[in-house]
């Protein structure tokens, strides 16, 4: 069974964190999942909640 991707089409590299702002993964994540394996997707998949608890933290709120 494969792993679909996370992307969610809102793709925008943040500067700040050099994460998507949709999908929190890498450039390198990005450009590589196709020809990931199944277990480097499963780590990539398995590492985004955190990345995502981390980034919304470092957002700045008004």
């Amino acid at each position: 069974m494969s792993i679909v991707s996370p992307c969610v089409k809102l793709c925008a590299i943040e500067t700040s964190s050099g994460l998507c702002a949709g999908c929190q993964r890498t450039m390198d994540e990005i450009r590589r999942w196709s020809s990931m394996s199944h277990d480097e997707r499963l780590q990539v998949m398995e590492a985004l909640p955190e990345r995502r608890m981390t980034d919304t933290d470092s957002m700045d709120v008004a």
